[in-house]
């Protein structure tokens, strides 16, 4: 029988070797695995967190471990290289951070063993990722075990495989389950029992046969049927020798069939199946990628407390824990390889093997549906003839490897409709965020409806949007502003415009939860991504939150929005609730202020503002509360000031009637005053159509559109990033300028 031995424990750990010790080192720190050498410099800002190699050292006595013919050390995610190591030699090595991989140590085993793990996640130009939004946090950060075997068993070499493939297919009601089983080494007279069994542990079908391929059935079978039931069977093998098992395995699967349809979405077993949902990071605030199984339940329990029906798992492969408790908990899953961002020739090769891992390690699980060849790996462009034949490549590799799921891509925003790229999936979404980098929230809906009529034929959906928010606070919410109130009037207009059409195949918020992007500096808390539903300690719930739980989830709720907005100095203020139930019905300070019916699920109130006022919203039986208290000066603690910025928005002049820095350039624009002063002093700072800018890209109307939804202090902090200085004084001029333009009335 198959023993599995945890090697978690007491590692020797140093940054500091230069190569792999000869002995037990003793003057390195001891760390416990899963662990990661970035879990606080990947988080703090300034890009400056450490990438390079670090060295794991334990010592392992043959007589401890169980008596086997062969060993193997399974690593489940060392980021993002490794070479293995025992008794001074090198046994392996292996590119891709995220993935399960094997080494046989059987040969070079000894009775007293020093086992070297060396990790690197040093730039290069082979691996992926190598430029993203992200930490790559370094280390051995999920568990490490050694697997005892006999010297025939179930194969441990193909790219992490657990073994076998289970291909559930439907006959009706009745359901044929093909199971393929993998070996190494076996013999004649050995035979194979392959048992299914239920979710209740009984026996559904047998065999006990000599063939590595079978097709066993289920009469009337019981199906996944994502949130609402998803029901698991378990199909186990075990390697047979004279009746005596020399080796088993076993993974769970489910019986169901979906399609993507580009008019009516996904379709899980005969029934329309609004796929809607968030992606998600692995890390955490001072934890980075080096999770334990609490962990990924807590982050599962959060995500089915809203009532999502997918999760886009980005940008790579998450934790076979965390797959399992997909299929358990019945999400809809979009699983990827790391193939982002910045394309590599010299990097297909490591495309390719994380692909083959990636499908290799979860071809059982029910919950995935895709395959994601990529993610915004156009920023330079969408023509080179090196990026297109990668993913033709990868696609057809999908389809090889696994008849039964569609290709998908993640395309950056200003990526063309027409570009040829984006007829290599199967099915396509966009990473759009009007309302947020440019735009207006009012232009998503429309985009997808002209995807839709362009190409009616290909399934379009939403892979990311989102905006950032951290703890600060207005009355006057706008795009830029960081504020939690932006976040929500965000959050309430994408979901009015995305779930109401019924042709996106999937919408994947971005991101369920902050996450280390440790070359950020915004917003005010450097080295994070904030656009989460929820911070990155997992221990706030931002209203964005609650919004998509009056949508999606089922049980009953009320929330009063703005319980960090405290301090207000209107005389009558904005009170927002939401709600899955029909109508709720809100008191100050004991007085009811009526009740409000909202079939968008958001319900406002004017609240007189006065003196210290307790609110509670009451919807059915659900109620919550929140206060407010009315002030003469806007409390400064709510007002984000950006580090380094050469003005802040609440520095600005403003003239009533009249524009100002604060204004969009696309409303600047409709006055032939405001034409006028771009075209003179800011003309040569604003590319035109046809001009190429960052990432490559061709200026088209899409991406005039998207500059002309950002203010013009926003747009100057955009140049500057693009090495063009602006003073302090330039600034304050322009906007000297547009204080004597006046605005068209409405």
């Amino acid at each position: 029988m198959r023993n599995i031995i945890n090697l978690n424990s007491k590692w020797a750990f140093t940054k500091m070797a230069t190569e792999i010790p000869k002995e037990m080192p003793k003057m390195w720190d001891f760390v416990n695995l899963p662990h990661t050498w970035n879990a606080i410099d990947g988080q703090d800002g300034a890009n400056d967190y450490y990438r390079g190699t670090c060295y794991y050292a334990k010592t392992i006595d043959k007589l401890d471990l169980p008596v086997a013919d062969r060993y193997y050390l399974e690593i489940n995610g060392a980021n993002s290289s490794a070479d293995v190591y025992l008794n001074g030699k090198h046994l392996a090595q292996h590119d891709g951070g995220y993935s399960t991989w094997r080494v046989d140590i059987t040969d070079t085993l000894e009775r007293d063993n020093l086992l070297v793990i060396a990790v690197d996640n040093a730039p290069n130009d082979r691996v992926y990722p190598q430029v993203a939004d992200f930490t790559f946090y370094g280390g051995l950060y999920r568990n490490v075990n050694l697997i005892c075997v006999s010297q025939s068993h179930f194969d441990l070499d193909y790219y992490g495989t657990p073994g076998l493939m289970v291909t559930p297919k439907s006959k009706g009601s009745d359901w044929d389950i093909e199971i393929e089983a993998f070996l190494t080494n076996s013999k004649i007279g050995q035979e194979l029992r392959y048992t299914i069994t239920d979710k209740e542990g009984n026996t559904v079908a047998q065999a006990l046969t000599t063939d590595t391929k079978v097709t066993l059935n289920i009469s009337n079978a019981h199906l996944w049927h994502g949130r609402k039931d998803p029901y698991l069977y378990t199909a186990s093998i075990q390697l047979l020798e004279d009746d005596k098992v020399l080796d088993n395995v076993s993974a769970r699967f489910g019986c169901r069939t979906f399609k993507i349809d580009a008019e009516n979405g996904f379709i899980l077993n005969g029934e329309e199946y609004a796929l809607r949902g968030v992606s998600r990071h692995q890390d955490r605030w001072g934890i980075g990628n080096a999770l334990l199984p609490e962990h990924h339940e807590e982050d599962m329990k959060y995500i089915d407390e809203i009532g999502c029906t997918t999760i886009r798992l980005a940008h790579y492969q998450h934790d076979q824990y965390f797959y399992d408790l997909c299929d358990e908990y019945g999400m809809v899953i979009w699983a990827e390889i790391p193939y982002i961002s910045q394309h590599m020739p010299t990097g297909r090769e490591n495309t390719v093997s994380q692909m083959k891992e990636l499908i290799t390690q979860n071809y059982n699980h029910p919950s995935i549906v895709c395959w994601g060849l990529s993610n915004e790996i156009s920023m330079k462009g969408d023509e080179d003839p090196d990026l297109l034949e990668n993913h033709n490549i990868l696609n057809d590799l999908c389809h090889e490897m696994d008849k039964t799921r569609p290709t998908t891509i993640a395309v950056v925003s200003p990526c063309s409709m027409d570009s040829p790229y984006i007829q290599i999936p199967d099915l396509v979404s966009y990473n759009h965020y009007f309302g947020w980098y440019g735009g207006d929230t009012s232009m998503n809906g429309p985009w997808f409806d002209k995807f839709h009529k362009k190409h009616p034929n290909i399934p379009i959906g939403c892979s990311e949007y989102g905006c950032e928010a951290l703890n600060w606070h207005t009355s006057n919410p706008m795009q830029g502003d960081y504020t939690e109130e932006y976040q929500a009037y965000y959050h309430e207009e994408l979901i009015k415009q995305l779930f109401s059409r019924k042709y996106m195949w999937a919408t994947h918020v971005w991101n369920m939860y902050d996450f280390g992007a440790d070359a950020r500096s915004e917003g005010g808390e450097n080295g994070q991504n904030h656009k989460g539903l929820m911070t990155f300690d997992r221990k706030y719930k931002k209203d964005s939150f609650y919004a998509y739980k009056a949508w999606l989830s089922t049980q009953p709720f009320v929330h009063l929005c703005g319980k960090r907005y405290i301090d207000r100095v209107e005389d009558v203020t904005k009170i927002t609730v939401y709600s899955n139930l029909p109508e709720v019905e809100l008191f100050a300070n004991g007085i009811s202020l009526g009740k409000k019916a909202a079939d968008d699920h958001f319900f406002y109130f004017d609240v007189e503002n006065k003196g210290e006022t307790q609110l509670i919203a009451v919807a059915g039986d659900c109620k919550d509360t929140s206060t407010i208290r009315k002030v003469d000066e806007f409390n400064e603690a709510y007002r984000l000031k950006e580090k380094g910025a050469i003005l802040n928005w609440f520095d600005i002049t403003e003239k009533e009637g009249y524009f100002s820095l604060n204004d969009k350039i696309s409303d600047i624009f409709k006055t032939l005053q405001g034409k006028m002063l771009f075209m003179g002093m800011f003309a040569k700072l604003m590319p035109k159509k046809g001009d190429k800018v960052a990432g490559g890209f061709e200026m088209n109307d899409q991406m005039m559109d998207m500059m002309g939804g950002f203010t013009v202090l926003r747009l100057s902090g955009m140049i500057g990033m693009m090495g063009i200085e602006l003073t302090k004084e330039d600034l304050l001029d322009l906007n000297a300028k547009l204080n004597k333009i006046k605005k068209p009335k409405k």
